[in-house]
């Protein structure tokens, strides 16, 4: 099983037990269909049962980071997919999100606070802005800039977490912003000095750092980010939302609030 797999693993069993006691008491109490250890074998797992009405048995449960639902007819066969009602509305999307989403949700907030961010921004900014980050990434040297003037009125701080990713010396710039004495001020520096290369890459990357910036890179992962910026963010309704990439046009706004 590789890093990615076992961190989704991990994801899944944390929303699995995040759930709250009502949802649970509110499934039936028959045994598990065998259909889910068929789909178990193929990455869902964290079944939790609710009512669907009928014939049918309704469960969510977790592959990879998304929520997926299943219902279960009569005859032990499933159908994978969001019921809809007659006017085309999904029917069980509350129940799932309360069941699945928001624990999974939560979990993925609780990771990435837990990793040793640097934040740029007053610490009493209202939005919180996490972003893996490479030292050598133009797009997150480009997003840092164009959150500026959110970040310099107090409204936004950015939280970046640092992974090696784009060059060969990326994981020792990342070392030389988390090991300096002051990593505020040289991740400010290696992105006023981007356009001449940055800061200077660690000679040397302790093995503690190594192994933080190893799980920084399997977190970013396994929250289903290929690449930086990875940029996660609380919406209006206090949603968890995320985006791979810049965030061209409107999207910013979306990410960064009013300006």
């Amino acid at each position: 099983m590789n890093h990615c797999t076992l961190k989704r693993t991990a994801l899944a069993l944390c929303a699995t037990a995040c759930l709250s006691a009502s949802a649970a008491a509110s499934a039936a109490d028959a045994a598990p269909p065998p259909v889910l250890k068929a789909l178990e074998a193929r990455g869902a797992s964290g079944w939790k049962e609710f009512k669907a009405g009928g014939d049918l048995r309704g469960f969510a449960g977790v592959a990879g980071t998304n929520p997926v639902t299943v219902y279960v007819t009569r005859d032990g066969s499933a159908v994978l997919g969001m019921r809809v009602d007659a006017q085309g509305e999904p029917m069980d999307k509350q129940t799932v999100d309360e069941l699945v989403a928001k624990p999974l949700e939560e979990a993925a907030w609780r990771g990435v606070e837990a990793t040793r961010w640097v934040r740029d921004g007053r610490a009493d900014a209202p939005r919180v802005v996490y972003v893996f980050t490479d030292a050598n990434c133009p797009w997150c040297h480009r997003f840092f800039d164009a959150a500026k003037p959110w970040v310099d009125a107090g409204k936004v701080q950015l939280r970046q977490i640092y992974v090696g990713v784009i060059r060969a010396d990326s994981a020792a710039k990342a070392a030389a912003i988390l090991e300096a004495p002051d990593p505020v001020e040289a991740a400010r520096r290696n992105e006023r000095d981007f356009d001449k290369g940055g800061i200077a890459p660690l000679k040397t990357i302790p093995e503690a750092t190594r192994q933080l910036l190893a799980a920084d890179l399997q977190l970013m992962d396994s929250l289903g980010f290929r690449g930086t910026p990875g940029i996660l963010w609380h919406g209006p309704d206090g949603r968890l939302k995320t985006l791979g990439g810049f965030p061209q046009g409107d999207r910013l706004a979306e990410v960064l609030g009013p300006r």
